[in-house]
């Protein structure tokens, strides 16, 4: 009987055809040699509805039941379009509203971890009104994801400085001082905002700013302002660097972050790129 790793690795939803059914879409994550898949609520109306839509989260149970693949967490990424921090009344319903959707279809789903987008508002100016807003609101999330036990994690972006390190993320963490929040943070995104706002302090120290509050860790190749669809092995990702790191923090769930860039071979391109990410979590996580 084969050893079992140390570590999961699980796959972005977007890494393959839309057009597949979720048993579809589980099941090739398997073949490829995943442990799961991170699905995508992302700012369409299709994806967002998919967060109350009985037929969907059916579907989802039954493809789940037949496959064995679980989904572990929710990239929660339609929080560009409804933000905690956006101010005006109905902005703040829409916002507190699919975010208790979303707790509540993790809950049901068996989904651990909602990644939540590291921005107070996306669309609007960013201001301390906005802030306040977002700590309020963030607050209040705390409190009904506890509710039912699911926990939260804030990605860090590049393409804004709100949270893009985990140690502007754990500012957060600790003003809310809640069990079910804590950093979900991208090591290509941490290397492409060190890159393009030139922070002094280095990935991996700013990862130990988070000791104790990692949930998991997203594997992504960047470039400068470049935060998606970079080739494996072709940016500022330093895995050799990082993952001893993120080992010695507690770190056991990574999900490589990648897209469906080659739609005509996306099988093949899930295989090779389980075949990279294993090939470099192997190495730290076998010793």
């Amino acid at each position: 009987m084969a050893r079992a790793r140390q570590y999961l690795l699980g796959m972005y939803e977007k890494s393959m055809p839309m057009t597949l059914s979720w048993e579809e879409k589980l099941t090739a994550c398997k073949k490829a040699g995943f442990d799961w898949v991170e699905i995508s609520i992302d700012e369409t109306d299709e994806k967002i509805a998919r967060l109350t839509d009985r037929k969907v989260i059916d579907e989802i149970k039954e493809a789940i039941r037949k496959t064995g693949v679980p989904i572990y967490t929710m990239c929660f990424s339609s929080q560009r379009k409804y933000s905690l921090g956006s101010l005006g009344e109905e902005k703040h319903r829409k916002a507190m509203e699919n975010m208790a959707n979303a707790i509540d279809f993790a809950a049901e789903i068996g989904i651990r971890i909602i990644q939540l987008a590291g921005y107070d508002c996306y669309y609007e100016e960013a201001n301390e009104d906005t802030r306040n807003e977002f700590i309020k609101n963030l607050k209040i999330s705390c409190n009904m994801a506890a509710r039912k036990g699911v926990l939260m994690g804030f990605e860090t972006m590049m393409d804004r400085n709100f949270i893009d390190t985990v140690e502007k993320g754990m500012e957060f963490v600790n003003i809310c001082q809640s069990p079910y929040l804590g950093v979900y943070p991208d090591i290509g995104n941490l290397a492409g905002a060190k890159h393009d706002f030139g922070y002094e302090k280095s990935v991996n120290d700013d990862l130990r700013t988070g000791k104790g509050h990692i949930l998991a860790c997203h594997l992504k190749e960047t470039k400068p302002k470049t935060d998606r669809s970079v080739p494996w092995g072709t940016g500022l990702t330093r895995y050799e660097e990082n993952l001893p790191v993120l080992k010695e923090l507690g770190v056991r769930m990574f999900n490589g972050e990648f897209w469906n860039d080659h739609p005509e071979a996306w099988e093949e391109n899930l295989k090779a790129s389980c075949d990279f990410l294993r090939g470099k979590l192997d190495k730290v996580f076998d010793d």
